[in-house]
């Protein structure tokens, strides 16, 4: 595969031969469309699907059939696992704040499943399929959506703030953009301890607008660290659109900036997503450097189960299903034979199974213990 990221040396400059070309022309004409944040016809998007599917084949063919089966498998999880949450959230066995992560399965998992079990994760609040993908039980994610002792962290940090630190897992941070600086800092100390692991920092399109974002990458860059920067561009801050709110487009852009290696990825294509973590990955274990991934996705839920996202028309919304990434997925592998209809109705069957089997933890576990209110509180 050619390298799509671009890197400053004596001069900067977007690569413009990416294999992600469909979905490059699509950032290119937002830049000149000053009318909503979805520029892109149903006509356009239909045949960016068909493209789309045509370079999955190519990349199934470089890609071991058991990693593929368990991919989809993770995705598929993912997406039975966030329905389970909103239909026990509406009958108020989870509180508070829950944000989902339906229609952004290709971005977690693309990215996670090339990971070492030793690197390490840091992600904001829409952190439920990100946990479980680095191999936090979903019984342990759901009883800690529950409040319950038997939560990744005994209860108390809820939908916002999965942990596991054995795991490499950091969170889970509900304050945008604040995680950035935290997963700069992860990646400092496991340079300065002479490891080569790799981190990950995930946040939303609406975080680049901090000033964290800036001078993480900065520092970055000015140290050499091993960070990954993944931008899940769903295209709305909350309820407000990217185009209302960023003068420039391209996030990955702003990489350029620093000096820094950047790409833009289709989010819904989740071989795509794959190919280019492991382009990032390499440049930072091998070189220890940054790389700034772009990944543009689509929530099909609103910001948060709060949230009824009358913002988006539903055309608008139809429009992006019909690239759901789990069907593209799918589609792709039985093409390719590598999985047939029989194949997929056992891992739909296995993925609720799963999912089921966490509503019962949950459910059994107790609440945390009233000595537990003021333990592992520092502030």
């Amino acid at each position: 595969m050619p390298k799509t990221a671009t890197r400053q040396k004596t001069e900067t400059k977007t690569n413009k031969n990416s294999t992600n070309g469909a979905a490059s022309r699509t950032i290119s004409k937002a830049k000149s469309d000053n009318g909503a944040t979805d520029n892109v016809n149903r006509q356009e998007a239909q045949a960016e699907n068909v493209s789309r599917k045509k370079s999955q084949k190519d990349l199934i063919k470089q890609t071991k059939p058991e990693l593929l089966r368990e991919m989809l498998y993770q995705m598929v999880l993912g997406r039975f696992f966030e329905q389970k949450c909103a239909e026990v959230y509406r009958i108020g066995k989870i509180g508070g704040f829950c944000h989902l992560y339906i229609g952004q399965e290709a971005v977690g998992i693309g990215t996670m499943m090339v990971l070492r079990e030793d690197d390490l994760v840091i992600t904001a609040y829409r952190d439920h399929v990100q946990a479980m993908v680095k191999g936090i039980p979903p019984e342990e994610v759901m009883a800690e959506l529950y409040g319950r002792a038997g939560g990744c962290v005994g209860g108390k940090g809820g939908s916002m703030h999965m942990f596991d630190a054995a795991r490499g897992f950091f969170g889970g941070h509900g304050i945008v953009g604040g995680q950035i600086g935290v997963g700069t800092g992860m990646a400092y100390a496991m340079k300065y301890q002479g490891t080569d692991k790799v981190t990950l920092c995930f946040f939303g399109e609406a975080a680049v607008n901090q000033g964290m974002f800036h001078e993480s990458l900065n520092m970055a860059q000015l140290w050499k660290l091993p960070v990954i920067y993944i931008c899940e561009n769903n295209q709305y801050g909350m309820g407000t659109s990217q185009k209302r709110a960023m003068s420039i487009s391209s996030v990955a852009k702003k990489a350029d900036a620093y000096g820094i290696a950047n790409e833009f990825v289709d989010g819904m294509d989740v071989l795509a997503v794959r190919e280019a973590t492991q382009r990032a990955i390499d440049r930072a274990r091998k070189e220890s450097l940054p790389t700034l991934l772009e990944i543009r996705c689509y929530r099909f839920m609103g910001h948060s189960m709060s949230d009824p996202g009358k913002y988006r028309t539903s055309d608008e919304i139809k429009k992006y299903q019909e690239r759901d990434p789990i069907v593209l997925f799918r589609s792709s592998l039985t093409d390719a034979k590598i999985i047939s209809v029989k194949d997929y109705a056992e891992i739909e069957e296995r993925a609720k199974k799963a999912v089921e089997k966490a509503l019962k933890f949950a459910d059994e576990s107790p609440l945390p213990d009233e000595k537990e209110l003021f333990t592992d509180v520092f502030a």
